[in-house]
């Protein structure tokens, strides 16, 4: 494994991050923990959830992944061995059964606490604020939705002062963004930076070989104000292991059970992409998934690369993919893709 640390501390994460989101829907409880197992096993130290988790959220499930590493870190005792993520979920039609509203600080004062009961722990290494209240173009969205922009943008400075409660509490020990926009992070900065408040050291956002947006404003934020990438759906929901390729919908994959979570990677355009990715794979005798997330590894704004698998074979080959290197050619090759076919699947 290869580590880095969380940006401006001394916290020391693998570059693989392991993602639990199946865990309680598609896994249960038993195949949660021999993941974790098997992921610690391999020198993987940090997990990411959060109190949405498994997705599909509702209400029959809401919490259940966290349950589950709570189970194995009492089962197992190995809390201290790992680097814990989770988030607050945000406000809409989709959290509705969770609580009213979206970021405030009362939900979280009162999303915190549950996390930590459900997750049988006294802190979190890392807090994530899942997505803004105001509109943004992420979850498919491409342009910028101007009208749902309009509605509410967050008050920066509550957040950060209802999550300095917690910092100063030992509950958690550092903060994070997720599906945030340039502006978005920024205005957190600042708000730190005037308020002596958490400074945000992490952005979860998606980032993968058919959905480069980042590059295009965050990536500088990035790189400039020290805050790193964690990045999420790295394979685009599995449509960058080439497993539907032409039409193919295998048995129990999440694009067959649950095929509108994977639409925004499935069309015409993202479909050639991915064609030319796996020839780019095979020339170099490399899986189309190897390549896919090696790339993602070697960017120098990532801090970690979140994997998720729902079986002990993809999460082995989703690890082993820190131990490929890529060449300049190679390299070059995917960027020639990227170029001809740009961003499509948002």
């Amino acid at each position: 494994m290869k580590y880095t640390t969380l940006p401006n501390t001394n916290v020391k994460v693998s570059k693989i991050c392991l993602g639990t989101m199946t865990w309680g829907n598609q896994n249960t409880e038993a195949e949660g923990h021999s993941q974790m197992d098997f992921a610690l096993e391999n020198g993987v130290n940090f997990f990411d959830v959060a109190e949405l988790y498994p997705v599909p959220a509702n209400e029959k499930t809401y919490g259940d992944t966290e349950r589950i590493i709570g189970t194995w870190f009492k089962k197992t005792g190995n809390r201290e061995k790992i680097v814990l993520a989770s988030k607050i979920a945000g406000g809409g039609d989709y959290t509705a059964h969770i609580r009213n509203g979206g970021l405030s600080k009362a939900n979280v004062i009162d999303s915190v606490d549950k996390s930590l009961q459900r997750l049988q722990t006294d802190y979190m290494d890392l807090y994530q604020l899942h997505w803004p209240n105001r509109g943004v173009n992420c979850f498919g969205v491409r342009d910028f939705p101007i009208e749902a922009a309009k509605n509410e943008a967050e008050n920066f400075q509550e957040i950060l002062e209802a999550l300095q409660s917690f910092v100063k509490q030992g509950k958690i020990k550092h903060i994070g963004l997720s599906n945030e926009t340039p502006w978005g992070t920024m205005k957190y900065l600042d708000a730190a930076e005037k308020n002596n408040l958490p400074r945000p050291v992490t952005v979860q956002n998606s980032y993968s070989l058919i959905h480069r947006g980042y590059e295009v404003g965050m990536s500088e934020v990035s790189l400039r104000e020290n805050i790193g990438l964690l990045a999420y759906s790295p394979l685009a929901q599995g449509v960058l292991s080439g497993k539907y390729l032409n039409g193919k919908l295998p048995e129990g994959a999440r694009g067959t059970l649950f095929p509108r979570f994977i639409a925004r990677y499935k069309n015409e355009a993202s479909e050639r992409a991915v064609k030319k990715y796996s020839e780019i794979a095979k020339r170099n005798n490399l899986t189309l998934t190897e390549l896919s997330l090696a790339f993602v590894n070697q960017l120098p704004f990532v801090t970690s690369n979140i994997i998720g698998a729902t079986k002990l074979d993809q999460l082995k080959e989703n690890i082993n993919s820190i131990h490929v290197s890529l060449s300049d050619e190679t390299i070059q090759e995917i960027n020639a893709v990227h170029a001809a076919i740009p961003n499509p699947a948002p």
